[in-house]
């Protein structure tokens, strides 16, 4: 049985429920939606007890406000939005509990850019295909079933009610620096790129687009040369790399399209998707070259500390 137990009080520009992602269905032109940062949204969850997938809060950029309405544990990890129960900060990166009637806000970013709200239990929304979680441009899942972002006066539902803990559960933050190095696994269409566009592509500092979104993420820097401009579209897979015309690579994420035909430089590794989308516009990454194995084997591990 649901419970009513957040209120929309001030929505700011993005915040949508997300759970694992929905899998299985590209073949019918839809993608998988999920957490931009998978590592903060798994440990959000485990924070609270919550099983691998239970549907969480994502917050992009801040500007939120949310009203309890029962009695709940919570947990916040991701970036640092300057969190506060009634007007007073909380910590990240711990469980802690909501009382009824208490007032939960979110500021503007002052490290990163995604904040993931767990409750205990977990959130509770229309499922559609074995998910509820929000595309926009598919209008697909979220607390409506729509993929609609929160919108004032929308409640959010938990599935379950449970006691407050008596213990509270911490895990070590996620640390920020100057310049956030990101696997690249290289791809099959490396031979397209000359040798100093591939020198180039991992011994440069690339600085993050504004334009910047759930669907992908531009690159600026020293363009790259690409012997063929463009190829026969063909499936594209969480992290592709992409380089259109301009020479400046695109990384295509959690809400990207289906198909795409420019080249690809290869793929990061899901881990380095989630560090690059708590990366600011304006800040900078670097590739870092990954083998396929040791990549699975980092994602293996990652995976092991959840299921």
């Amino acid at each position: 049985m649901s419970h009513p137990i957040l209120r929309v009080i001030q929505a700011g520009p993005l915040a949508q429920l997300q759970d694992a992602g929905r899998f299985g269905v590209r073949h019918l032109g839809l993608t998988q939606g999920g957490p931009m940062d998978l590592e903060s949204w798994a440990l959000a969850n485990q924070l609270v007890d919550n099983a691998w997938g239970c549907a969480v809060l994502e917050i992009t950029v801040g500007g939120l406000i949310l009203e309890c309405l029962e009695d709940v544990d919570c947990a916040i990890t991701g970036a640092d939005l300057g969190a506060t129960v009634d007007k007073s900060p909380i910590p990240l990166w711990q469980s802690f509990s909501l009382k009824k009637a208490q007032r939960l806000a979110f500021g503007s970013p002052k490290q990163g850019l995604r904040v993931y709200l767990a409750v205990k239990g977990g959130f509770d929304a229309p499922r559609f295909l074995k998910s509820c979680a929000s595309v926009q441009r598919e209008q697909l899942g979220g607390h409506k079933g729509d993929g609609s972002r929160l919108s004032r006066e929308d409640v959010l539902f938990a599935s379950t009610l449970f006691k407050s803990a008596s213990e509270h559960k911490k895990t070590q933050p996620r640390a920020f620096g100057q310049i956030t190095d990101l696997d690249l696994i290289p791809g099959a269409q490396v031979h397209l790129f000359s040798g100093s566009s591939l020198f180039q592509a991992f011994n440069q500092v690339w600085t993050v687009d504004l334009r910047a979104d759930r669907m992908g993420i531009r690159l600026t820097g020293n363009p790259l040369q690409v012997k063929l401009p463009s190829l026969i579209s063909e499936g594209i897979g969480l992290g592709a790399v992409q380089i259109p015309p301009d020479g400046c690579p695109i990384v295509l994420l959690n809400d990207r399209q289906t198909i795409g035909g420019y080249p690809k430089l290869g793929s990061l590794t899901p881990l380095a998707c989630a560090r690059l989308a708590q990366v600011q516009p304006g800040q900078s990454v670097r590739f870092r070259a990954c083998g396929q194995i040791a990549a699975s084997e980092a994602y293996a591990q990652f995976l092991s500390r959840f299921k």
